[in-house]
């Protein structure tokens, strides 16, 4: 077993507010999804408010750019959950909701198991991989980094 859990922050700005009929279709599901998130293989925490509300989380200026900070115990198990689960069905949708971001949105990087990531770090991690592209600090993806031994 791993000594280290892995962390990721995905961010989104949505095309409108919340509460906006446009962005009905993805409030309505993420209870839902939520769960699904609680409930995968491999899902260690996330972000929330004590209402189990992520959404209402702001950490960047702009309120309309969600934040999504959670752990899981492998890359395997976040890509299980965001490709191989009904999760799948909002990336599809996700253009009517949310505009197409110029920078990367997406930082993963290892934590020692039972460390909780804050959102400063999470927010440093992106901006890391914004300038620096994938490195062993903060991946993507497309450009991951083993475990550390």
């Amino acid at each position: 077993m791993s000594a280290y859990h892995l962390a990721q922050i995905n961010i989104a700005r949505a095309v409108d507010d919340l509460e906006s009929e446009t962005l009905k279709g993805f409030v309505d599901r993420l209870e839902e999804i939520n769960s699904l998130a609680d409930n995968a293989a491999g899902f260690v925490w996330r972000l929330q408010t004590v209402e189990g509300d992520a959404t209402a989380i702001k950490a960047f200026d702009d309120p309309r750019i969600i934040v999504n900070l959670s752990v899981w115990e492998s890359i395997e198990s976040l890509s299980d959950f965001v490709y191989q689960s009904t999760h799948v069905e909002l990336l599809k949708a996700r253009r009517e909701w949310f505009e197409r971001m110029d920078q990367p949105s997406l930082a993963m990087w290892w934590v020692p198991v039972g460390s909780i990531p804050i959102v400063e770090e999470a927010k440093e991690k992106l901006e890391m991989i914004r300038q620096l592209g994938p490195t062993r600090d903060a991946f993507n993806f497309s450009g991951k980094f083993p475990v550390p031994t």
